[in-house]
């Protein structure tokens, strides 16, 4: 038996709301499972499990604010106990092989939700990702009624449902019941919703932001280090790869930048990991933190687990995901892991290049500013090159201006060869 707690998403946050609960008691979880969503002063973000079993029992309620580390459920031991080997039997006889039944994808709250509505599974067609079932799959596939029509039974929904009805301006009474969670508001309107108040968490946070950077200023001594790089070759070779690949598949020079960022990294472990207690700690792996400007306002670091390490596209796909559910405000816990370097760009919004303030404990930050053709000499030559500055942020505490020199030295060689990053 083990508790799940309040899990801590950012070196900013103390506490947390639970906005709804995904499972209930009873409901068999795996590891990795989206069991909660829980809302920070940054965003909502759905909280994954570690553990595999049984919810046993729900802690906290709804609604209620808990300090990181709170046991938010306890989750028992839903494995098989193993018992005395059986006594050998002999071997029957073979038996033609049955079709097996196709492969329902549906989550145990959902598997719940049509056991007790007395609704077949294998008859519901699924619109969820990947052709998964939602609980309004399940509603629509509700027999009618007999006889005289009864008035319909009133719909509860969840807190952060209805927030998310009134952001994509989706009347709650339209959508089917007994229960709406967030998962089963679509993304367009069904109808007039009335004004309702909501929290300012724009107000929230920039109180976060403004804490978090007023440590980093007044701990941190940083340094700075930058240089230009040349993209010619990188963005021939990209030109190339794309040209050859589907549309969904094709890179843009973002992901490349970002993945020669890990690999440098990688090559120069000073500067990924974190400093805590007056001592560098160096990070195994490199976890990328992204800077993610929101539309409404504010900024969000989600995390990518060793991104040097996947392939090209497989990692523009993994980028493209977490800026949109960044957006959207539906981010995972899992990509909100402490990131061990982070990497900022502003090259889209034109800037030419950024001095970033690390986020505490990290050690460095990565900017690109915007790529723009420019002149520079080739050899003896003199020509028009497509250019990106690229800037380092470090902790004087935990290297100095030689090992920054050697990282940009390194990440420029990288994108020199832009080959050996597919």
């Amino acid at each position: 038996m083990v508790e799940f707690r309040m899990p801590s998403l950012g070196a900013d946050m103390d506490e947390g709301t639970v906005l709804e609960w995904l499972v209930a008691p009873g409901d068999v979880v795996h590891k990795g499972d989206v069991v909660a969503v829980v809302d920070t002063s940054k965003a909502a973000v759905e909280v994954e499990c570690f553990d595999s079993g049984t919810i046993e029992r729900l802690i906290v309620p709804v609604g209620e604010t808990v300090p990181v580390g709170t046991p938010l459920a306890v989750i028992g031991d839903g494995r098989l106990r193993a018992g005395p080997a059986p006594e050998p039997v002999a071997e029957p006889a073979p038996v033609p092989e049955l079709p097996r039944p196709p492969k329902v994808l549906a989550s145990p709250p959902v598997r719940t939700y049509a056991k007790q509505a007395g609704v077949d599974l294998a008859s519901v067609h699924g619109t969820g990702r990947g052709g998964a079932i939602t609980r309004a799959d399940v509603a629509r596939a509700l027999p009618p009624p007999h006889g005289e029509p009864e008035p319909p039974p009133a719909v509860k929904v969840s807190p952060y449902a209805r927030r998310l009805a009134r952001e994509r301006h989706v009347d709650p009474a339209t959508l089917p019941g007994p229960v709406v969670h967030a998962r089963d508001v679509p993304a367009t309107a069904r109808g007039p919703v009335p004004e309702q108040p909501e929290r300012d968490r724009g107000g929230g946070m920039r109180e976060a932001i403004a804490s978090l950077m007023s440590r980093s200023t007044k701990e941190i001594p940083h340094y700075y280090l930058s240089t230009t790089i040349d993209l010619h070759t990188a963005l021939e070779w990209l030109r190339e790869h794309n040209r050859g690949v589907s549309v969904h598949r094709r890179v843009v020079p973002a992901a490349l930048l970002l993945k020669a960022t890990a690999v440098a990294a990688a090559e120069v472990p000073a500067l990924n990991g974190h400093w805590i207690e007056g001592c560098f700690h160096p990070s195994g792996t490199v976890r990328l933190g992204v800077a993610v400007s929101l539309r409404g306002g504010g900024l969000l670091v989600p995390s990518l687990e060793d991104p040097g390490a996947s392939a090209l596209d497989e990692l523009m796909r993994t980028l493209t995901g977490v800026v949109t559910r960044a957006r959207s405000g539906r981010l995972r816990s899992s990509e909100l892991e402490p990131a061990t370097l982070t990497v900022t760009n502003l090259g889209d919004l034109g800037v030419e290049s950024v001095q970033g303030v690390i986020y505490p404990p990290q050690v460095a930050l990565v900017g690109f500013g915007a790529i723009s053709k420019r002149p520079w000499a080739v050899g003896d030559l003199l020509g028009v090159r497509p250019l990106v500055t690229a800037t380092l942020a470090a902790d004087h505490r935990a290297n100095d201006g030689a090992t920054g020199a050697r990282f940009l030295g390194t990440l420029d060689r990288l994108l020199q060869r832009p080959e050996e990053l597919r």
